[in-house]
Order: C-alpha cells, then structure tokens, then sequence
C-alpha cells in the first residue's frame, strides 16, 4: 500500500466529515435563530421607547408579555400548516415552535406603564421613563 496515497485518501475522509459537521452546526443555529425574532428599538424625542417585535405567524392570544426584575420578556408559540389538496397528490407541512425574545429594563423605565398593541405579525411594545426621570427644561432667570 502506498503511504502517500492513503494519507490523501485519510485527509480527504477528514475534510469531508469537517464539513458535514459545519452543515449540522450551521443548521442547529439557523434553527435556533428561527425561534429569535427580530427586533427594533428607538428613542423617541417625548421621553418613551418603542421596542417592534416581528412574530409572523403568531396569533395574538398566543403571545405572554411578562415583566420580572429588570427584564421584559415575549413568549410567543407560532403554529404553520401548509396543506394543499388536489385531486391526485394531498401535502401537509406544519411547523410549531417557542419564540422567546428578554429586554433589559433600565431603572428608569416605568414598569406600570409598558403598553402593547399587535399588528399584522408585529408587536409593538411602548415604553415610557418614570416621572422623576423624565427629561425636564429648566428656565433661566
């Protein structure tokens, strides 16, 4: 047997079982980042924040809002199924998954006044500073 031409055979076996391995690794994160939606969050110039939540596919009564210490957390659960009926073939894809998304809460943030509303797959979460630390103009004598 020749030893060079088994160790390019033994280093090609490697180079393919590193690359399945980075497939499966690049596919266990694409499955996690699925469950992650996206998010924007502005200042706006009347002392609150708006944070939008994307959670398309998500039903409204199947979303949790919960504030706990210092973190804001959306729980959601998105249900899909695909199902197309004709006359010679019948396919049904379904998909089910947990979407979690947790904002740190500053301190000046007031915890009784966060409102939500839900809009055609997005949240919108409003978040308002406390009274004491909101933004104050000062006169000038």
């Amino acid at each position: 047997m020749d030893l060079v031409q088994t160790s390019k055979e033994l280093a090609s076996k490697v180079e393919e079982n590193v690359e399945k391995g980075l497939e499966v690794v690049k596919e266990s994160f694409n499955n996690v980042a699925s469950h992650l939606p996206f998010a924007n969050l502005a200042k706006n110039s009347n002392d609150t924040f708006t944070i939008e939540v994307d959670l398309p596919g998500v039903k409204k009564e199947d979303i949790e809002l919960k504030v706990e210490d210092d973190f804001l957390t959306v729980n959601a659960v998105r249900h899909f199924k695909n199902e197309v009926t004709e006359e010679d073939y019948y396919l049904c894809e379904s998909n089910f998954g947990v979407i979690s998304r947790s904002f740190v809460l500053s301190d000046n943030i007031n915890r009784d006044k966060i409102e939500a509303k839900f809009e055609n797959g997005r949240l919108y979460l409003t978040l308002e500073k406390s009274e004491d630390k909101k933004s104050k103009n000062i006169s000038i004598s």
